[in-house]
């Protein structure tokens, strides 16, 4: 039984991304190399921060680099904000009696900042933090605090928060909101990999705290039924088509949609979803097919999906606001569609529907 949570800071509890990536590329302006994209960085960045820095700024002393990024975090900090899911799992564990611990990397001021933004700091029972390395405090943390490796999971958004867990023998849970990408983390075989906390607390639920050494596909309590979804290749009144991508597809372009519930059709489960994903209202719904997704590599869990796949159109101003599902969104023209990183369920989705309108035709019928 699951009885003690120790905690990563940044990508795990709240969101400093855009403002480490800024700080990051501050870093290498100053030091005369190329600046990141964020998906550079998201693929590059690892801990500890020295064998980052290491790989592309080894000609200038460490305490240099570290003067350069936390001058620039400190003016970017006000990027940070907490995870969605974030407060009510940790309201969770305390209100079901579970010791919280934080191992972090964060310097202490950015950690008093986000603790004074966020009041997260009040859930955390042994905070520790300036961490460099995890992997030399886990085993200090179990002694000191008389911690089983098998009551005590650690969850963590980064292959080093995997590896750490692994090193103190405790089970480790990966989730989607932060630093890694899907692949990153599977590569480093977590018990568990997660969308996010909400999703963790309802295994711990179900589960009644227990887990069980998986693997990384390992749901923490399976359902053998199928999933019955819906989605939509929606357009907008030019002729383009929303494209989405999130991390629980491999950061691959797919489209919105989600889970029909009971008593609900799948139209109206398609207006709900696309309405709860990107804030569009939709008309003309058509259905182009249905599809088996069967043990997908690339969804971040194994699943088995029922896909009823539609088009339609958006209805207004094609004004989009995603919720946390996804991360990014693009309209695209119909000749580009087929030329983006689509996952498998989405390519074929989008070939059906371009054969069926042929070469000329814009939007759907």
């Amino acid at each position: 039984m699951i009885r003690n949570i120790i905690f990563d800071w940044s990508g795990t509890l709240v969101d400093d991304l855009p403002a480490v990536w800024r700080a990051s590329n501050h870093v290498f302006k100053q030091a005369g190399v190329a600046e990141m994209t964020l998906d550079q960085f998201r693929t590059e960045f690892s801990l500890p921060f020295k064998d980052f820095y290491g790989r592309y700024v080894a000609h200038i002393p460490l305490p240099q680099l570290e003067e350069w990024f936390h001058r620039h975090f400190k003016q970017v900090q006000h990027l940070s904000s907490e995870l969605p899911h974030a407060r009510d799992f940790l309201e969770f564990c305390r209100g079901s009696g579970m010791r919280t611990f934080l191992l972090s990397t964060i310097h202490r001021d950015h950690f008093a900042a986000q603790s004074a933004m966020t009041g997260f700091d009040r859930f955390l029972d042994h905070p520790y933090i300036e961490a460099w390395d995890k992997r030399s405090w886990i085993l200090e943390i179990l002694e000191r605090h008389e911690l089983k490796a098998e009551e005590t999971l650690f969850i963590g958004d980064m292959q080093h928060d995997i590896e750490t867990a692994h090193h103190g023998g405790v089970f480790s849970c990966a989730v989607l909101t932060g630093y890694n990408r899907l692949e990153q983390l599977r590569a480093s075989q977590p018990d568990l990999i997660v969308e996010h906390l909400g999703e963790l607390r309802d295994i711990l639920e179900r589960n009644q705290f227990e887990l069980k050494r998986g693997g990384p596909q390992s749901p923490g309590g399976t359902d053998d039924r199928p999933v019955v979804t819906v989605g939509a290749l929606i357009y907008d009144e030019a002729g383009r088509a929303l494209m989405i991508r999130t991390q629980k597809w491999s950061q691959l372009w797919g489209i919105p949609g989600g889970k029909v519930k009971f008593g609900e059709s799948s139209v109206e489960a398609l207006r709900r979803e696309i309405k709860e994903e990107t804030n569009l209202d939709i008309e003309d719904a058509r259905f182009v097919l249905v599809q088996d997704c069967i043990h997908s590599k690339e969804f971040y869990r194994d699943a088995h999906f029922v896909l009823l796949n539609y088009s339609c159109r958006c209805v207004g101003e094609p004004r989009v606001k995603l919720n946390e599902e996804a991360q990014e969104f693009r309209w695209v023209g119909e000749d580009e569609l087929l030329a983006m990183e689509l996952n498998r369920p989405t390519r074929i989705l989008v070939e059906a529907v371009l054969k069926e309108k042929g070469p000329r035709a814009a939007g759907p019928r």
